[in-house]
């Protein structure tokens, strides 16, 4: 039975969390199996050396909600963060064995939306494979949960993240305004089938893979939060 009250303390107070065994490896398997199949060659594909993602991964791999969204899952993220919360952005991450990728340290301060709209507390708007980010008013970012399954053993040898705890308190903080002598940085390792849980507001980097593991995550997000009148979350998906 899961101490759902100890995870939302640490939540609320760290910014983060991991949580083993959500999911078996028979559940794992089958997700990594519906993921090779699938037709690489959308817009919403990047593929590089070094990465490869699928945006809007829920959409392109419709055949994956069943075995993510099921009924534990659901009781899991109703009971962790809310009844009211939806699903509004959804990623796959494949870090290869070889890669070089490095990310430094940030907070994630964009959300995809359905198009451009110049509007008050809405900034910073970037276009990616057609698709629009823009910064929300931060009452929208401080009710973002970030739900991160790890499909394979994770640790600092293979880009695990790497967070500095209750950062996220800040609100929005420039990374090279770390004091580290009153910080400390923590490595989420998270074992095949766990998640990670984490704010978006919170300080995480992650380093290259030097172990020769792949490193392959699901990344969603959920919020409970209406945009502008103007404007639509571009993958909202009711969590019911």
């Amino acid at each position: 039975m899961i101490n759902l009250d100890f995870y939302k303390s640490q939540l609320e107070s760290s910014g983060f969390t991991t949580i083993d065994h959500i999911f078996s490896n028979e559940q794992i398997e089958r997700m990594l199996k519906l993921i090779s199949q699938v037709d690489t060659s959308k817009g919403t594909f990047r593929k590089s050396i070094d990465l490869f993602a699928i945006r809007q991964f829920l959409k392109e791999v419709p055949e994956i909600d069943k075995l993510i969204l099921n009924d534990e899952f659901k009781l899991f993220i109703h009971g962790l963060f809310g009844s009211d919360y939806f699903i509004v952005k959804s990623i796959y991450f494949d870090k290869p064995e070889q890669s070089n990728w490095f990310v430094s340290y940030h907070q994630d301060l964009t959300i995809s939306v359905d198009r451009k709209v110049e509007l008050d507390d809405y900034s910073k708007w970037t276009v990616k494979q057609n698709q629009f980010s823009v910064q929300p008013p931060l009452d929208v970012l401080k009710q973002i949960y970030t739900v991160r399954i790890h499909l394979d053993d994770t640790d600092e040898n293979n880009g695990a993240l790497k967070v500095v705890p209750g950062s996220h308190l800040k609100d929005v903080f420039r990374p090279q305004d770390i004091d580290w002598s009153k910080e400390t940085e923590h490595i989420c390792a998270v074992p095949k089938g766990g998640v990670m849980i984490m704010k978006p507001l919170l300080l995480h980097s992650s380093s290259r893979t030097t172990n020769n593991n792949k490193r392959r995550v699901i990344h969603i997000e959920f919020c409970n939060q209406e945009l502008h009148e103007e404007l639509k979350w571009v993958e909202r998906i009711n969590f019911l």
